[in-house]
């Protein structure tokens, strides 16, 4: 580096946001991650060994994912270089391989491959950088916010280790945020502000474990501090919130986990929990659609005939929300979602269509009772089709006779619990037994 890039890079840093300036220079620098950066830890333990392997970073953002691909770089030596998957074609990556191809064979160097968001490359895109993992032409440090079982090739992910960052904890971001008000060489020291303990509780709470959107709402709170008190009060850090967005990736790993949550709360019985998760979605963006689309399937599947009218009741909120449209919609959603959390569960119906299937699939096709058999032709009455049928309403509205195939005279796929399947189950046992 010549001084002038030294010079252009030194003013590069003195703009850029506080987050981006206190970025951990070592391991030790890092709060949290102890999980895979404690002694001991895998991790870790790679990093210090000096040996150079591909690996795929997944979490959430804001757990320096980025952070620690610079410095396993650092740690090891190895020239760093740093690509995303929003910009970066193929053509790109192939000219980056051969530049490591080349630095590896000329220099003996070393090239750690940083590609953020590795889940937007597409089958080519993954495919493109198997030789130079294989051959060792780079160490890869894949970032991913989603599941790289769903999102990143088996090949690749099978040349590579994968370790999983967590959520900061509050305390860690705590910590954060107490350095950088601290330090005056990276952080924001010289502008001497304090902050008050209920400040820092509330941006280290509502952070939901991202480090960069503590520092980001720290840097704005600070600036307003410096023109009143000099000490960033509740008030000040609720202002300097306001434009937070709550963490919501509608294709990735928290739309899976915040709609797992909301059908979890709904089958728990739990419509506080319910109404949450949900208002939690809506106000991310997400689809009101798919959150309607899932509880009708809800309705059939974890509470079915315990409540027939949980059905209507999804339906009707489906219909709702392309009547109305958001925002009012959401009320409608809202008397579903509570509606079916309260409502008795079974999943009866469920169990049902499954155990069927099963049988359908394992059993193979089994012929249809002769009485069962359409007899509406001569030609089909002669082979034997509809004799010894029952008609129901002949009987009272139900006739002892076999309905299913002889190989399956036996089987019961719907077993009715409870709510209003209790009823239902007393006819059932009643007629078994009339049947035998």
């Amino acid at each position: 580096m010549d001084l002038f890039e030294s010079n252009l890079e030194a003013r590069f840093d003195s703009f850029a946001p506080v987050a981006a300036r206190m970025r951990p220079q070592s391991m030790d620098d890092v709060v949290g991650q102890d999980h895979l950066l404690g002694e001991g830890r895998a991790l870790r333990a790679l990093i210090e060994s000096g040996e150079l392997s591909s690996i795929v970073l997944w979490g959430p953002a804001g757990t320096g994912k980025t952070t620690l691909a610079y410095i396993i770089a650092k740690s090891t030596g190895a020239h760093f270089e740093s690509m995303s998957a929003v910009s970066a074609g193929v053509a790109e990556v192939r000219k980056q391989i051969r530049a490591a191809r080349d630095r590896l064979g000329q220099q003996n160097a070393r090239t750690v491959l940083f590609l953020d968001e590795i889940h937007r490359f597409n089958k080519a895109q993954q495919d493109a950088l198997l030789p130079a993992v294989e051959n060792g032409w780079i160490a890869l440090v894949g970032a991913t916010t989603e599941n790289p079982g769903f999102e990143i090739n088996t090949p690749l992910m099978s040349r590579s280790l994968l370790f999983r960052l967590e959520p900061l904890t509050v305390d860690d971001v705590k910590e954060i945020v107490r350095r950088t008000l601290a330090d005056s060489e990276r952080g924001l020291g010289k502008l001497d502000v304090a902050i008050d303990e209920e400040a820092l509780d509330h941006i280290a709470e509502r952070s939901g474990g991202d480090a960069r959107a503590a520092l980001n709402v720290l840097e704005a709170a600070a600036m307003i501090a410096t023109t009143t008190t000099g000490t960033i009060e509740l008030a000040i850090a609720e202002e300097a919130l306001q434009q937070r967005a709550i963490p919501y990736d509608k294709a990735g790993d928290w739309h899976f986990d915040v709609i797992s949550a909301f059908i979890k709360s709904m089958r728990g019985s739990d419509p506080d929990a319910a109404v949450y998760w949900m208002a939690r979605m809506l106000d991310s963006g997400e689809d009101p659609r798919y959150i309607a689309r899932r509880m009708v399937v809800f309705a059939s599947e974890d509470v079915g005939n315990a409540d027939p009218s949980a059905l209507q009741v999804a339906v009707a909120a489906h219909h709702a929300l392309e009547f109305v449209g958001l925002p009012e919609a959401r009320i409608n959603l809202s008397q579903a979602a509570t509606y079916l959390a309260i409502a008795p569960k079974s999943n009866a119906a469920y169990k049902a269509i499954g155990a069927a299937l099963e049988d359908v699939r394992s059993a193979g096709p089994q012929p249809v009772p002769d009485h069962l058999r359409d007899a509406n032709s001569p030609a089909s009455r002669a082979t034997g089709a509809g004799k010894g049928y029952r008609y129901p309403h002949d009987h009272g509205g139900w006739a002892a006779q076999q309905y299913l195939p002889d190989g399956l005279a036996d089987r019961r796929y719907y077993e009715p619990v409870r709510g209003r399947e209790a009823e239902l189950k007393r006819q059932l046992d009643e007629r078994k037994k009339s049947s035998s």
